[in-house]
Order: structure tokens, then C-alpha cells, then sequence
């Protein structure tokens, strides 16, 4: 009897001590601590990182999608070397052999190094004889640019072409036997249609995030060159720095967008995340290919969302669609009869809802090809076929070099209309409608509205007179001509 008295005495000594015990930590458990691992900041880019399916099984089984994208995607590694000759201050080549070296000459232990300056991206294979599309932001005035397969090998890139338009450029790499992506018809695509981005964000290799398409047809002003075509693929799926250039893929791991820039207030992934659709790369590319430069038509319209607000404005029928505030003098709208107050509401009769989406169509189409314009004029419908012209007016294939040359001294020309010419009281003429980074801004200072009427002492007519007079010239250059308003005339000397 003592026995079993001593043994519920413990018993219940034990059960109040429990009870005291949960009482005084059970009730109040201390948080589980997490420890944060520092992210590792590697050198990366700008901000800009940049259907229905069959093999996929499961809706949510990412595992195949996956595996059929991964080892096409690649890591791109772009370098620019930074030459710091005479101190800060570049002194072109044409100067230095007019004057002499020894002009210039400073202090060679004031002489700044050298400074190599590297971004990292993204980029798709596309064909097994080794093409790879990125953005062009990735490679951009790179002066190597070095491709790593998902298998680690490493490999020297020629930039085949660029299209700063639509921020896509086209590299080669002298490899065969590749595992290309399969390309996939962007158009087909929804709104809730998974989607993985694959990448290298952060240099994380082969990274792979899932998420939806969220919308379509975005614009978000991220492109500022001239002409810019942004009809983004818009993805919650997570893409962050050194994403630029990877593939956006559908549930069939075929390849329907390149991952390009995301919306984020702090330059790293906010859920916003905008591809370049596929449809459009595949016209890029293959113009890059066969030309060099990519053949695009424009419809010379100034146009505007349609919206309630312009609707009542107007007094428009349509709530919907493309409105054309203006056209350009012998555009290819103009001249196939479009008017201001048109209204656009497909091409091709495919609808069109935003400017975004038009610009998209049309720059799906070369020079010399005719589309369907779906019209509202006047509350009444009407189709109207339009053969598209190039940027100069015309349906000629534009030439690489002519480009070329342009883009490197930074200045978009335009031919003097005659009407022009007679108020100037001048013979012929070329007007400098825009002024880009280029040399003509670093070696003088031209304005915008210049008009060139002479190369070294040659009287020029046109566009093609100036582009033949510089194509191939080496050393300094002499142009004259004169501004509209001002008096005299003008010189400006600089080197190519």
C-alpha cells in the first residue's frame, strides 16, 4: 500500500510539472530561425533582361517542358574593351594625321588603362549548324562575344546581325550537331497558358521559373530607338538580370518568346516579365540570315489607341481598335487611300486591338507585300489593300552596308522634296532629319535640320548620293551645306 502511495504521489508531482512546463514554453514557442544567405551580386546587365499541348502530360508537369528547352538555351558572355587614350579624351584618328601624334602627346604616366567591361545573358540555339538568337542589348558594342552550352562547352561568336527595333540580334558560333529549340506559334498562345522562362539569371546556369502568360500585345516604352516594334508576351514567371536572351517555352517546351525586360522598380524580378513573341523573332531572323539587316514595311501613319474618351471625342461608331491621326507625305497608307479619322481594325483579318499589335503586324511584313487593312470610316466597314514600303519610301531591299554606314555615323538623312529645295534656293540637297549617337555627335556639332548640299566638294541630290560618296572612304570628311532660316553656309569635318 505505501508503494502504490508513493507511486501516484510521483505521478502526480510529475503531471503538475509537465502542466508548469507547457505552461511556460508550450504556450509560447520560441520562432523557428531562419538564416538568410547574402546574394551573391555577379556582374550583370541592365535591367533589360531583355496553343494547346500534345507531349506534355500532366498541365502542371513541368519536368518535360523543361528538359526539351534546357539544353538549347545558352550563357552568353559579351566584352567591351574601353580604350582611354591621352588621358579621358579620345582624339580621333584624322586629327592625330593632320596634326601629328606629337600634338596630342601627354604624359604617358597620366595615360589611363585600358578598362574591360563585361555583360552576361542569355541566348537559344536555333538551328544545329550553330545560329543563336538573343537580345541585342546583351551583345551591344561588344567587342568578344563568348556562347557556353548547357553542356559547358565554350565557344567564340560572330554577331551575324542586329535589330535594335525589336532588340533581337543573331550570333553564329562554328559548331555542328546542336540541339536546337523548336519553335512554337507565339499567336496561338493565351491569356492563363503556362509558360516557363529559361535562363541564367544572377549567372545561375540553366535556371528554370514557371508562370502564365498574363497578357499580350504589352508596350512599355523600355525600346527608345527609332522605329521600335513592342508587342510583348507579358509572364509572371520569374526572370530577373542575365534572363535577357532566354527562352520563354509553352507546355511542348517549344520555344514562343525571348525573354527581354521585366517592370520592376528595383531592376529585379517584381511578377512583371515582357518575351519578344516568336512569330516575330523567326521574320527577324531569317532577314538577318539573308540579308544582314532586317527588311521591314511601314505604314507611314501617326496612330493612337481607340478608347471611350476618343470615341466621344471623335464621334467614332467603334470603341475598339487603331486610330490614324495623321499620315505621311506618299506613305504606302496614303497611297493605298487610308485617310485621317480611319479607323483600323485588322489586318489580314486578324483583329487588331492596339497600336502595339498593329505596329507588330505590319513589321511582320517586307517591303513590296501587300496586306488587308479591315477600315471603320465613318461607321461604315471596308477593306483596303496596301503594298508596304520601306523606312526611305520605297519597296527596294535595303542594303547592310548602306545601314551600316548610317547607323556608325549616327544620322538618318531624308531627300529634300523640290518644294523644300526651291524655299532654300539651293540645287538638290539632303536634309539630316536625326542625329544618334554616332560620330557625327562625337566629332562635331551638327544639328538636327541640316542641310548637306555638298561631300568634299561633290554636289549631292539624294540619299544615295551621300551613302556612295562615304561608302568606303577612310579618313577625314568635309560636308557643307546650310540650315533652314540661317544664312551662310556651314562646315563640319569629322573622321570615318
Amino acid at each position: 500500500m505505501k508503494n502504490t502511495m508513493k507511486l501516484v504521489l510521483a505521478g502526480a508531482i510529475g503531471g503538475v510539472f509537465t502542466i508548469v512546463v507547457f505552461l511556460m514554453f508550450g504556450m509560447n514557442p520560441q520562432k523557428e530561425i531562419v538564416q538568410q544567405q547574402p546574394i551573391i551580386q555577379q556582374p550583370i546587365n541592365t535591367h533589360l533582361v531583355s496553343g494547346k499541348y500534345e507531349n506534355a502530360g500532366s498541365a502542371l508537369d513541368f519536368k518535360y517542358p523543361a528538359q526539351q528547352a534546357m539544353g538549347s538555351v545558352v550563357h552568353i558572355t559579351s566584352s567591351q574593351t574601353e580604350q582611354y587614350a591621352y588621358g579621358n579624351q579620345q582624339v580621333p584618328d584624322v586629327f592625330q594625321q593632320f596634326f601629328g601624334r606629337k600634338f596630342f602627346y601627354q604624359d604617358p604616366r597620366q595615360q589611363a588603362q585600358p578598362r574591360v567591361r563585361q555583360a552576361t545573358g542569355s541566348g537559344v540555339i536555333i538551328s544545329d549548324n550553330g545560329y543563336v538568337v538573343t537580345n541585342n542589348h546583351v551583345i551591344d558594342n561588344a567587342d568578344e562575344v563568348e556562347v557556353t552550352l548547357h553542356d559547358n562547352r565554350n565557344y567564340k561568336a560572330t554577331v551575324v546581325g542586329t535589330d535594335p527595333s525589336t532588340d533581337i540580334a543573331l550570333l553564329k558560333i562554328d559548331e555542328d550537331e546542336l540541339t536546337p529549340i523548336a519553335l512554337g506559334n507565339s499567336d496561338n498562345m493565351e491569356v492563363g497558358d503556362w509558360v516557363l522562362a529559361v535562363g541564367n539569371p544572377f549567372n545561375l546556369t540553366s535556371t528554370v521559373t514557371a508562370g502564365i502568360i498574363s497578357a499580350k500585345g504589352r508596350n512599355i516604352n523600355i525600346n527608345k530607338t527609332e522605329s521600335a516594334v513592342e508587342s510583348f508576351l507579358q509572364t509572371d514567371a520569374a526572370i530577373n538580370p542575365g534572363n535577357s536572351g532566354g527562352a520563354l517555352v509553352n507546355m511542348n517546351g517549344e520555344l514562343i518568346g525571348i525573354n527581354t525586360a521585366i517592370a520592376s522598380p528595383t531592376g529585379s524580378y517584381s511578377g512583371y516579365a515582357f518575351a519578344v513573341p516568336s512569330n516575330l523573332v523567326e521574320k527577324v531572323v531569317n532577314d538577318l540570315k539573308e540579308y544582314g539587316v532586317v527588311q521591314r514595311g511601314f505604314l507611314g501613319v501617326m496612330i493612337r489607341n481607340v478608347n471611350g474618351d476618343l470615341a466621344d471625342d471623335k464621334d467614332l461608331d467603334v470603341t475598339e481598335g487603331v486610330y490614324v491621326d495623321s499620315l505621311m507625305e506618299n506613305s504606302s497608307a496614303a497611297d493605298a487611300g487610308i485617310r485621317k479619322g480611319d479607323v483600323i481594325l485588322a489586318v489580314n483579318g486578324q483583329k487588331v486591338n492596339t497600336s502595339p499589335e498593329l505596329q507588330q503586324m505590319v513589321a511582320m511584313h517586307s517591303p513590296g507585300e501587300s496586306i488587308t487593312l479591315g477600315v471603320d470610316r465613318n461607321g461604315k466597314q471596308k477593306e483596303i489593300d496596301v503594298v508596304l514600303k520601306n523606312k526611305e519610301g520605297n519597296t527596294e531591299v535595303v542594303k547592310k552596308d548602306k545601314l551600316d554606314l548610317l547607323n556608325t555615323l549616327g544620322i538618318k538623312l531624308e531627300n529634300l522634296s523640290s518644294k523644300e529645295s526651291k524655299e532654300l534656293d539651293i540645287d538638290g540637297g539632303v536634309k539630316v532629319a536625326k542625329i544618334t549617337k554616332g560620330k557625327i555627335s562625337k566629332q562635331t556639332n551638327m544639328k538636327e535640320g541640316f542641310v548637306i548640299t555638298k561631300v568634299d566638294g561633290h554636289k549631292v541630290y539624294s540619299v544615295n548620293d551621300v551613302v556612295g560618296l562615304l561608302q568606303g572612304k577612310k579618313g577625314g570628311v568635309l560636308v557643307e551645306g546650310v540650315y533652314p532660316g540661317y544664312p551662310g553656309e556651314y562646315y563640319f569635318a569629322f573622321g570615318i
